[in-house]
């Protein structure tokens, strides 16, 4: 059997987890934890993506999607009193921002990456301008015990004690790629996205089918944005996602635009991570917080510059579609 990018990024992942536990089974347990909560919003964004453009539809205002979605999560939480409503307060502003670019790139047929710079723009713009430092949730998400899972040994404490967002994402991550690969609807979807006028010769409506994608994507990004604000860390910043979604658009390609290469290439990112930090607690090495900061860029570019050629993107994408005419 050939061996799958996201196939050697596991591999990679459990052997760093072996290393780390070989040594001190409690540094191993906590590197893991930490990797799950730095690599979910990477994984979920990545999904925006992959329902974007397996419908045949660019979508690089990941980021601000993400951006603005936590910028409404987090004050509508403390406004409201309520961080569960401040989370679909965040979900319904990502679903907004997605039906936007359905709006300009399938009605308006604009240059889908123009598009999305529009909404990076927009989210950096009215977050900064509206943004507030006097306001506080009244607390985040509660992590869930799971007493079953909890109990496994090595791997309970990982898995159990996250949010209620951490467990949804990972399952509607799973559920995608059963719909995406297993369903008319995800068969459709790929259908619209590599050769849309054989789909709407099919009796596909490429309109509505991109519409309804699109529009859910964001609702995706938006539940990301809201588990940075709400679930991960609790407050809210300018510039707050720190340019996840671009990481995430990196983590779609090197997972082939399937949703458990993804996964995959997001845990290997989230590790990576976890595994800085865990180092620098340690003073292992001297590492300059600096180079924190700029690892997932640099991750990024090492991952575009080995994906470069390898992979093939969905045939229609970014094309506007201009049905033809009897």
């Amino acid at each position: 059997m050939k061996l799958r990018t996201s196939h050697y990024l596991i591999i990679a992942f459990l052997a760093a987890f072996t290393y780390f536990y070989s040594k001190d089974g409690l540094v191993a347990t906590s590197v893991l934890y930490t990797a799950i909560q730095f690599a979910l919003p990477l994984a979920l964004a990545a999904m925006v993506g992959v329902m974007c453009e397996r419908t045949g539809v660019v979508n690089i205002g990941i980021e601000g999607t993400m951006l603005i979605s936590a910028f409404t999560a987090f004050f509508a939480g403390a406004i409201l009193k309520n961080t569960v409503q401040g989370m679909l307060v965040g979900v319904f502003t990502g679903a907004m921002m997605g039906l936007l670019l359905a709006l300009m790139a399938v009605n308006w047929k604009m240059d889908q990456i123009i598009a999305g710079v529009i909404l990076n723009i927009l989210a950096a713009g009215i977050t900064s301008f509206y943004y507030r430092q006097n306001y506080s949730i009244p607390s985040t998400l509660d992590p869930i015990d799971l007493p079953v899972v909890g109990a496994w040994p090595i791997l309970g404490p990982v898995l159990s004690f996250h949010g209620p967002i951490t467990y949804f994402g990972i399952f509607f991550i799973l559920g995608l790629w059963f719909a995406l690969y297993k369903t008319s609807w995800g068969l459709r979807s790929r259908a619209v996205g590599e050769h849309p006028s054989s789909a709407d010769t099919a009796g596909v409506s490429v309109t509505r089918l991109r519409y309804l994608n699109v529009t859910a994507a964001g609702a995706v990004g938006g539940l990301a944005g809201s588990y940075l604000a709400l679930e991960a860390v609790g407050i809210f910043e300018r510039g707050f996602t720190a340019g996840k979604g671009f990481t995430a658009l990196a983590i779609m390609i090197f997972g082939r635009w399937n949703p458990l290469g993804a996964l995959a290439a997001a845990l290997f990112f989230g590790l990576t991570q976890a595994v800085t930090n865990q180092l620098m607690i340690d003073e292992v090495v001297e590492i300059p917080p600096q180079f924190i900061n700029m690892l997932p860029y640099i991750l990024t570019i090492v991952v575009l510059a080995i994906s470069a050629g390898k992979v093939r993107p969905p045939a229609a994408e970014g094309i506007p579609y201009e049905k033809e005419k009897s």
